[in-house]
């Protein structure tokens, strides 16, 4: 319903803020990353929304990036992930470490994670590969496939951004015309969502 709310921070509180936009206040839950970088009281701000609906509650979920927002929505759909062990998470990990663990099945830095045992760790990992598998992958070729062979990392940064919600095609492009050779993988990641989120 709400894709993102741009407006007035007028609260800002444990675990959530009040955003004011048109005159109307509205509460957003954020992770405590989030509410540590959003701004102080008194600034303009923009804050990407995920809005629940169940029988019994109805919520607003900020999130100071898309990215932070999609891993969020990927997190719920894991079965017996809800939404505030999902931002439970996001406070202690970064969506490209998290994408990163769980293309690399590192169950160990997923279980560092506050509140998540080995049983957990495992089931995010299998559930989430097995929708990033299910991404429908581009087939074009595109001139990046030279640099596919210069960096073995790019294989393995593709797989967390797709995760993420990109495309290949939409992470081809963005790297086409950068220098990945000397590069780690969180490296790239973290190249990628800089280059990417200025594409959108």
């Amino acid at each position: 319903m709400f894709s993102y709310i741009k407006g007035s921070l007028e609260v800002k509180s444990m675990g959530y803020i009040v955003v004011e936009c048109n005159g109307i206040g509205y509460k957003i839950f954020m992770s405590d990353k989030s509410l540590s970088e959003i701004g102080e009281v008194g600034d303009n701000i923009k804050v990407y929304t995920y809005f629940k609906v169940k029988e019994d509650e109805v919520s607003l979920y900020g999130f100071k990036t898309d990215e932070e927002l999609r891993m969020f929505e990927l997190l719920l759909s894991v079965s017996g992930i809800g939404a505030k062990s999902a931002i439970s998470m996001l406070s202690n990990i970064e969506p490209s470490a998290f994408a990163f663990a769980v293309i690399s099945d590192d169950v160990d830095k997923i279980v560092a994670i506050p509140g998540i045992g080995k049983k957990t760790a495992q089931r995010l990992i299998l559930e989430l590969k097995d929708k990033l598998k299910s991404i429908d992958i581009e087939k074009e070729k595109l001139s990046v496939e030279e640099k596919v062979k210069e960096c073995e990392g790019l294989k393995d940064a593709t797989s967390a951004l797709q995760v993420l919600g990109y495309t290949k095609r939409e992470i081809d492009m963005a790297f086409s015309d950068v220098d990945l050779s000397n590069m780690t993988v969180e490296e790239i990641i973290k190249k990628g969502l800089v280059l990417l989120s200025s594409n959108r």
